[in-house]
C-alpha cells in the first residue's frame, strides 16, 4: 500500500508539473478561471467541484481543459469582435480595517471609494461593468484613457478619509478581446486583467504587454516588472508599472 501512495503521488506531481509546462491558464479550477458561462469554463468548474478527492484524475482533466481552452483562444473562438481595455482596481488590506471598524464604518467608505472611481471612469469614457466588494471592473475604449483612469481614482481615493483610516487602491490594466454577455465580460482577457491588478502595490498601476504597446511615447512613466507572477496569467506575459510623468498635471 506504501509503495502504491507513494507512485500515486509521483504521477500527481507529475501531472501538476506537466500543467506548469501546457498552454494556457495552469490555474484553471479555481473560482477566477471558472467564473465564466464557456464549455470550458463549465467542464472545469464541474470537474474542480467532482474530484477534489482524486487529485490526480482533477488535475489530468483539467490540463486536457487547459489545452482546449488555449487553443480555442489562439484561434480567436469564444472571444469577443471589439477591442477594449480592461481596468480592474481593489482596496490594499480593506478587509482587515473593515473587521476593525466595522460594517457601518466599512459602507461608508465604500461609497465614498465608489462616487470617486465611478467620477474618475466615467471621466475617461470608461464603463463600470460590475463591482466586487472593495473593487470593480470597467472597460474603455483604449488603454491610454484606462490607465489615466487608474492614475486618477488612486488619487482621489487616496484622499478619502474615514475614522483616520486613508485607502489605498491598486490597479491593473489589460487590452483584449472579451467576450460581451448582456453588460458582462467574460473570457482569458478578463482574468489576465484580474491577475495583473491582484499584483499591484498600493497606489500602483500596472499594466500587460499588450496595454503597454497601446500607450503613446512619453505619456506615462514605464518600468518593467522583472520579478511578475500570477496565478492564471501567460507565464510569458510582461506586466509593466506605469506612473504619471512629474510634470503632467492632474485632470
Amino acid at each position: 500500500m506504501a509503495a502504491e501512495d507513494a507512485r500515486y503521488s509521483r504521477m500527481y506531481r507529475a501531472a501538476k508539473l506537466m500543467r506548469e509546462l501546457l498552454p494556457g491558464d495552469h490555474e484553471l479550477g479555481d473560482p477566477l478561471s471558472t467564473a465564466g458561462d464557456k464549455t470550458s469554463h463549465l467542464l472545469a468548474r464541474r470537474v474542480a467541484e467532482t474530484t477534489p478527492q482524486r487529485p490526480l484524475v482533477r488535475e489530468l482533466g483539467l490540463g486536457a481543459l487547459q489545452i482546449w481552452q488555449a487553443l480555442s483562444e489562439a484561434q480567436g473562438r469564444g472571444r469577443g469582435d471589439e477591442e477594449v481595455a480592461i481596468l480592474f482596481t481593489d482596496l490594499v488590506d480593506f478587509s482587515d480595517w473593515a473587521l476593525g471598524v466595522g460594517d457601518e464604518a466599512a459602507l461608508n467608505l465604500l461609497r465614498k471609494v465608489g462616487r470617486e472611481e465611478e467620477d474618475a471612469i466615467c471621466g475617461r469614457e470608461g464603463k463600470v461593468v460590475k463591482r466586487m466588494g472593495d473593487g470593480l471592473m470597467a472597460v474603455f475604449p483604449d488603454a491610454a484613457a484606462a490607465v489615466a483612469a487608474a492614475h486618477e481614482a488612486c488619487y482621489r481615493v487616496g484622499a478619502i478619509e474615514v475614522h483616520g483610516y486613508h485607502p489605498r487602491m491598486r490597479a491593473g490594466v489589460h487590452v483584449g478581446r472579451p467576450r460581451r454577455l448582456g453588460g458582462d465580460y467574460l473570457g482569458i482577457d478578463v482574468n489576465i486583467a484580474a491577475r495583473v491588478a491582484a499584483a499591484a502595490a498600493g497606489d500602483e498601476v500596472l499594466v500587460s504587454g499588450p496595454a503597454c504597446e497601446r500607450l503613446e511615447d512619453g505619456a506615462f512613466d514605464v518600468r518593467r516588472r522583472r520579478r511578475f507572477r500570477a496565478k492564471g496569467a501567460p507565464k510569458e506575459l510582461e506586466v509593466y508599472s506605469v506612473e504619471r510623468p512629474a510634470k503632467s498635471s492632474r485632470s
